[in-house]
C-alpha cells in the first residue's frame, strides 16, 4: 500500500492540538516561576519534537486505514496495514475486514439466488414479462425474448408490447387509491400478434401481493393458443369435408331411389344406368369412410414408433404389381429404381405399404398419358434411407404444396374427385411418416411435374 503525503493543514492541526496541554503546562509553570525560561524552551522544544513525530505516525497509520476501508468498500480485498501506532484503528481494520468478506459472501449469494431465480424463469415454457408500479420492464425469460424479441429492461411494456386491450388491462392493475390498489388483481386478455405467421396468445397478468427485491409487482404470461386454435378450425373444416363429400353421394343415391320407385319404375334401360351411378357413389363413400377408418386408426398409435425391419424393396414390388393394372390403363409406366445396397427401414410393413400406395396412385392419376413414375430408393445421410416418387404431370403451384398434407385439401377438386380421390391420401401419408419419426418432402414446379420423398430411419444392412 504506497503511502501519501499528508494535508499540510490536517498536519498543522494535529500537532496544535497535541501540543497545546504541554505548552500551557509549560506556560504555566514558567509564569509562577516555578520553571525558569531556559528549562522551559529546552521541554518545548523536546515535547515539539517527540509530539512531531508520534502525530506524523499516528496521522499516517490513520490515512493507510482510511485507504483500506475505501478499497474494501470498492470490492477490493487488500492486505491489512500495519498499525502499531494506532491499536484501536487496527482493530477497527479488523473488524472492517471481517464485516467485508461477511458482506461479500452475502452479496455472492444474492447474486447466486438471483442467477437461480433468472434461471427458473428462463427455464419456463411460457414467455413471462415482469413489470414494476410504473409499468416498466423489470425480468424477462427467454420465450419472451423469442416471441417479441429483444427487450430493454426499465423501458415501458409499451416498448415491446403495442396492444391497447392488454397495456390497458395492466394499468388497471396498478392503479392506486388512498394508498391501497383498488383494481383487480389479476386479467386475461387474448390478442394476436403479428408476424409471418400470426400468433394467437392468452396473456394472463397478475398482480403480486407486494413488490418483489428486484421491483416486480405484476407478472405478466403469454400461453401460445396457435395450435388449439388451428386445430380448432381444422377439426370444424374436417366435420365440414367429411359432411359435404358424404352428403353429395348420398343426395345423389336418394334421388336415384325415388326416380327408380317413380317414373322409371318400368324402365329396364334407365334403371341399369342409374344403378350403375349408384354403385360408383356407393363405393365413392366406401372408399372415403374406409380412409377415415384408417386415418382414425393411425392417430390413434401415432406416438408409438414401430420398430420392426422392413423390406423397401419388397414393399415397392408389391405395390408395382398392385397398382400395375391401373397404370397401364392410363398408358402410364412405373419403374423401379432400388440401390442394391438399400438397407432394411425401421417401421411397419402394412403401414409402409399404404404410403406408397397412396403415392404412387396419386403419380398414376396425375401423370401425364405416355408418360414414366420413377421411384426411386437410396440410402441417405445420418443412417436414414430415402424413396422419391417422381411424376411427369401438371405440377403444383407452390402456394398450394404447404397445405396438400391437410385433409380434404384438393388443388383441383373437381379432377380429383373424377380420378376417384378422397382428399385424404396425403394426410394418412403424412400421419404415418409421422409415427415413423420420418419425412415427407415435396417439390413441384407447374408443367414439370412433382417428387414426393419420404425419408425414414434406416436398420441393418439387406437380408
Amino acid at each position: 500500500m504506497a503511502e501519501q503525503a499528508l494535508p499540510l493543514r490536517r498536519y498543522l492541526a494535529a500537532n496544535a492540538v497535541v501540543l497545546a496541554p504541554s505548552y500551557i503546562a509549560l506556560a504555566a509553570l514558567y509564569w509562577d516561576d516555578d520553571l525558569a525560561a531556559g528549562p522551559a524552551l529546552v521541554a518545548a522544544a523536546g515535547i515539539a519534537v517527540v509530539s512531531i513525530v508520534l502525530v506524523q505516525r499516528y496521522l499516517g497509520s490513520l490515512a493507510r486505514f482510511a485507504r483500506f476501508v475505501s478499497e474494501l468498500s470498492g470490492d477490493q480485498e487488500p492486505v491489512m496495514p500495519r498499525l502499531k501506532f494506532a491499536p484501536a484503528t487496527e482493530e477497527l481494520a479488523a473488524a472492517a475486514a471481517t464485516l467485508a468478506a461477511g458482506w461479500r459472501r452475502q452479496r455472492a449469494s444474492i447474486d447466486n439466488l438471483a442467477a437461480s431465480a433468472q434461471a427458473v424463469v428462463d427455464g419456463l415454457p411460457d414467455p413471462l414479462i415482469a413489470v414494476d408500479r410504473q409499468r416498466r420492464i423489470v425480468r424477462t425469460n427467454r420465450a419472451a425474448v423469442a416471441l417479441l424479441g429483444p427487450m430493454v429492461a426499465d423501458r415501458d411494456l409499451s416498448t415491446a408490447l403495442r396492444h391497447p386491450t392488454l397495456l390497458s388491462a395492466i394499468d388497471s392493475l396498478l392503479v392506486v387509491g388512498d394508498g391501497n390498489f383498488i383494481g383487480p388483481d389479476h386479467a386475461t386478455v387474448e390478442l394476436v400478434l403479428s408476424g409471418a405467421p400470426e400468433v394467437d396468445v392468452i396473456a394472463h397478468a397478475r398482480r403480486l401481493p407486494r413488490a418483489a427485491a428486484d421491483g416486480s409487482l405484476a407478472l405478466i404470461v403469454f400461453h401460445d393458443t396457435t395450435a388449439l386454435r388451428r386445430a380448432e378450425r381444422m377439426r370444424a373444416d374436417f366435420v365440414a369435408n367429411a359432411s359435404h363429400e358424404l352428403k353429395t353421394p348420398i343426395a345423389g343415391l336418394l334421388g336415384f331411389i325415388e326416380t327408380l320407385r317413380g317414373p322409371a319404375r318400368d324402365d329396364v334401360q334407365a334403371r341399369e344406368r342409374f344403378l350403375g351411378i349408384m354403385a360408383e357413389q356407393a363405393d365413392r363413400m366406401r372408399r372415403l369412410v374406409d380412409d377415415l377408418l384408417m386415418l382414425s386408426r393411425i392417430e390413434q398409435h401415432e406416438h408409438s414408433r414401430p420398430d420392426a425391419a422392413v423390406d423397401l424393396d419388397r414393399v415397392l414390388a408389391g405395390v408395382q404389381d398392385l397398382l400395375q393394372l391401373k397404370a397401364s390403363s392410363r398408358k402410364v409406366a412405373v419403374e423401379l429404381e432400388i440401390d442394391p445396397a438399400l438397407p432394411l427401414a425401421i417401421g411397419d410393413y402394412d403401414e409402409l405399404t399404404i404410403v406408397f400406395q397412396n403415392l404412387i396412385d396419386n403419380a398414376i392419376k396425375y401423370a401425364k398419358p405416355n408418360t414414366t413414375v420413377r421411384v426411386t430408393a437410396r440410402s441417405a445421410v445420418e443412417g436414414r434411407v430415402a424413396v422419391s416418387v417422381a411424376d411427369e404431370g401438371d405440377g403444383i403451384p407452390a402456394t398450394h404444396l404447404p397445405r396438400l398434407t391437410e385433409r380434404f385439401y384438393r388443388v383441383d377438386t373437381a379432377r380429383s374427385r373424377q380420378l376417384g380421390g378422397t382428399g385424404l391420401g396425403l394426410a394418412i401419408v403424412k400421419h404415418v411418416v409421422n409415427r415413423h419419426r420420418g419425412r415427407l418432402d415435396i417439390q413441384s414446379s407447374p408443367g414439370k411435374g412433382s417428387v414426393f420423398t419420404v425419408t425414414l430411419p434406416a436398420g441393418t444392412g439387406r437380408e
